[in-house]
């Protein structure tokens, strides 16, 4: 378990540990500062893997760049030999075939380079989205988990207040119309 894990289960415990204001059963009184510093701890232990995958995402530009100008170099490199090769007449013919060879080569070479610094980002970026869903998956299923429980003490409450309300009526009703003499039912008001 990450430590992000230990963190929002203790949030989660936190306020589950909560006490309840005075004639209310769904709403807590929290230390604003216990809670202030267990949500500074989990920003806190956002991943270096997460940061370091944003890095490389936002310095993807940046890599396919240096790539390119290590290709432009060595085709630079090839025309600069093949201009050397090509000075000497007699040896013209060699010269052009071994300049294209290092310059296909070069190129080749200047490819993969390119080829594997997309990958790489590519992959990061894959890597750090599905972690990032992972996370928001598990904050999601803690946030339903509260919603659900919190429906269930309301519906609870609800009921109960319904039940005290039917009783109030009743004995309201009692009182209103079967009194004898002055106006109380011999019986007393319904309680319970």
């Amino acid at each position: 378990m990450s430590r992000i894990e230990q963190l929002i289960n203790e949030i989660e415990e936190y306020i589950d540990g909560c006490k309840f204001q005075p004639l209310s059963n769904t709403k807590i009184l929290v230390n604003k500062e216990e809670l202030e510093e267990l949500l500074v701890e989990l920003r806190l232990r956002v991943p270096d893997e997460i940061k370091q995958y944003q890095k490389i995402i936002s310095n993807q530009e940046a890599i396919i760049n240096e790539a390119k100008t290590q290709a432009d170099a060595l085709i630079q490199e090839a025309t600069v030999q093949t201009n050397e090769l090509v000075n000497e007449h007699e040896i013209m013919q060699r010269a052009y075939s071994a300049a294209n060879q290092i310059v296909e080569d070069a190129n080749a070479q200047a490819q993969t380079i390119v080829d594997a610094a997309v990958n790489d980002a590519n992959n990061i970026r894959q890597s750090a989205i599905q972690y990032t869903d992972d996370i928001l998956r598990s904050l999601q299923s803690i946030i339903t988990h509260a919603m659900d429980e919190s429906q269930g003490r309301f519906e609870g409450f609800f009921a109960s207040l319904r039940s005290t309300y039917d009783i109030v009526a009743s004995n309201r009703n009692e009182l209103s119309g079967g009194g004898q003499g002055d106006g109380v039912p011999q019986d007393g008001p319904q309680i319970g």
